[in-house]
């Protein structure tokens, strides 16, 4: 294998663990912003590492607004992981044409 494939899949590899570390955090549902009814960490490997629920704002009468703000809040956390991972791999991606794989 050249040098410069090798470099870049050592880079590769570098930017999927450093992925790992990014955590993005979204909350849905709640009276405001401060105090949400659901928050979900997501990382950069699009898994979720965290999922909080408020209790004293679910409504045991209502748990389909409880499903719906954590369908929302995972739906946003994926979506913004996703654009993260996009960026940070999308120099790498141009040459991996040159891999022979």
């Amino acid at each position: 294998m050249a040098f410069d494939q090798m470099k870049m899949l050592n880079d590769l590899r570098k930017a999927q663990k450093e992925l790992k570390k990014q955590k993005v955090v979204v909350a849905a549902g709640g009276e405001d912003d401060d105090n949400p009814q659901v928050e979900v960490t997501i990382n950069g490997e699009l898994k979720v590492e965290a999922l909080k629920i408020d209790p004293e704002q679910v409504d045991l009468e209502d748990i389909e607004e409880l499903e719906h703000n954590i369908q929302i809040a995972l739906r946003d956390g994926m979506q913004k992981a996703q654009e993260i991972a996009a960026e940070k791999m999308k120099p790498l991606m141009g040459g991996l044409g040159n891999l022979g794989m």
